[in-house]
């Protein structure tokens, strides 16, 4: 029997793991793929406050560390459902149940695909979500970017240190990302803007040969030789199997107070996963610290 079980061990879960460990809680993390979530895919770190510059890696690693210095317990598996009962919840994985008082969900979300014949085909064989995890192997070749904000910025600046050449396309004339990170796009000699632009085809056959790119005001398709395809067009939320105790907006994102409560006693959600305005690694962490504190006087005061 836990005190809470945090779904998910991003930046929100294990912040919220630090607090309710800090306040003598037993807690379990269940995460289905990788500790750190998506941030550790981040090649740096800018805009967290009080750290001028840093890995996501090295962040999500220092988060992880200290929340097992803590006494977190984390098994990896995928949580399939929720149950609220009367006494307790229940959170069933593929594998096996485990019995909580609180329940905190920091499932994140998922990589928006672009939709495309041959994007499943042909990733892992040119096309990747994962310019830190897959950039060096383009190195001395031809790539491209599709996307337009934070991410998609980061993952040109990063492959054009490796690359001979990046194009950088996106839907819109002008990019959703930072200024900051415009002006280090800038400032790269080997980079090649491709706006108010749409990927229509991802070519080849065993593996990335090309794309076709149309121009929205022309209508003009330009087919070009690239090695690889990076897509950073954002991300999706994945909180289906959480219905049963939470409400979901239009988008699949849960509803909460600012108290990060759920429509259901005892269960809160934190992070991406959440419908807010601000997605940011500093609000995946306040997230945290707010739902971990939460679930403790939650506990204290019912049982």
């Amino acid at each position: 029997m836990y005190d809470i079980v945090i779904i998910g061990a991003g930046t929100a879960g294990l912040s919220s793991a630090i607090y309710a460990l800090r306040s003598g809680k037993k807690v379990l993390l269940l995460e289905k793929e990788y500790y750190g979530g998506q941030i550790v895919f981040a090649s740096e770190i800018e805009n967290y406050p009080a750290i001028k510059k840093i890995s996501g890696y090295d962040f999500a690693s220092s988060l992880y560390e200290q929340a097992m210095s803590l006494g977190a317990e984390i098994k990896y598996e995928k949580a399939v459902s929720v149950e609220n009962n009367i006494d307790e919840k229940n959170v069933i994985t593929e594998n096996n149940s485990y019995k909580c008082y609180c329940v905190i969900i920091a499932s994140g979300l998922k990589k928006r695909r672009l939709g495309l014949e041959n994007e499943e085909k042909l990733t892992g064989h040119g096309v990747s979500y994962c310019s830190v995890c897959d950039g060096a192997f383009y190195k001395g070749k031809i790539v491209a970017v599709a996307g337009g904000g934070n991410t998609a910025l980061m993952d040109a600046v990063f492959l054009s240190d490796y690359c001979s050449k990046v194009y950088i396309i996106h839907r819109r004339k002008e990019f959703k990302g930072e200024k900051v990170l415009a002006e280090k796009l800038r400032k790269k000699e080997n980079i090649s803007y491709m706006l108010n632009s749409t990927i229509e085809k991802i070519n080849g056959s065993e593996k990335l040969e090309s794309i076709s790119v149309v121009s929205n005001d022309s209508k003009i398709q330009n087919d070009i030789e690239v090695s690889g395809l990076f897509i950073a067009i954002g991300q999706i939320p994945d909180n289906e199997i959480f219905r049963s105790v939470a409400d979901l907006d239009e988008d699949g994102y849960i509803i909460t107070d600012d108290e990060c409560h759920t429509k259901t006693e005892g269960i809160f959600a934190v992070g991406d996963c959440r419908k807010k305005d601000i997605k940011q690694l500093a609000t995946a962490g306040a997230d945290g610290a707010t739902a971990g504190l939460k679930a403790c006087e939650y506990i204290n005061k019912k049982y």
